[in-house]
């Protein structure tokens, strides 16, 4: 997952340039075609530096040069931008697996509240398809604008604010898991996972992880 994340955000390599180049230049050849050679490179840096490349980062590639492709023959910039969506769809899918996020939060999070982190899993999905649709909606707009104002703070600013509420309700799931579990399974977790403090507290402010010589 964490390479389909890496390859989502690398995916915006392409349309920035592509981007930036029309909104200065106004040419869709112009931008279109450094586009395209700015995923090659990436490619071909990778394989230089000798990284692995995924599915993801041939399937990236084979979009921008068919999309840009397209582009080019109709000198129509919507095709280079609705890009963002695929990929979006793309990570979407992979994230629709049952529990792929149990690898990438705390030990405390998989041992109390599993089902609420694939759930979590799930509810990250539909934002990629929601976000993907977005992306497509906007493109067939044709407007620059508020294609750049889409991409640069609601895609983004979505997945903050998901990333923040995911925090907080994790943080007051656990804490109430903890509250109201069985002495011997909340002494257990506790001292499994360095805590101390009072689970009991309403608040939770109390439980912190033990820290050495306190």
């Amino acid at each position: 997952m964490k390479d389909a994340l890496r390859e989502l955000a690398t995916d915006f390599l392409s349309a920035i340039v592509f981007f930036v180049l029309y909104l200065i230049t106004g040419n869709v050849i112009l931008g279109t075609s450094v586009a395209i050679l700015a995923a090659i490179a990436q490619v071909a840096h990778a394989h230089v530096k000798g990284r692995p490349l995924g599915f993801m980062a041939y399937a990236s590639l084979g979009l921008v040069v068919v999309l840009g492709t397209v582009t080019l023959l109709t000198h129509d910039p919507r095709f280079m931008f609705a890009k963002p969506a695929i990929a979006h769809f793309a990570v979407g899918v992979i994230m629709l697996k049952r529990g792929w996020m149990l690898r990438y939060v705390p030990p405390i999070v998989t041992d109390t509240i599993p089902r609420a982190v694939t759930v979590a899993g799930y509810a990250w999905a539909v934002l990629m398809f929601a976000l993907g649709l977005g992306t497509i909606a906007v493109a067939m707009t044709g407007d620059l604008k508020l294609w750049a104002f889409y991409i640069s703070f609601v895609a983004i600013g979505a997945k903050l604010a998901a990333f923040a509420i995911q925090y907080v309700t994790f943080r007051l799931l656990v804490r109430h898991h903890i509250r109201t579990a069985a002495p011997d399974r909340r002494d257990g977790l506790m001292s499994k996972h360095g805590l101390y403090g009072s689970p009991n507290d309403v608040s939770g402010s109390r439980l912190r992880r033990a820290t050495p010589g306190a």
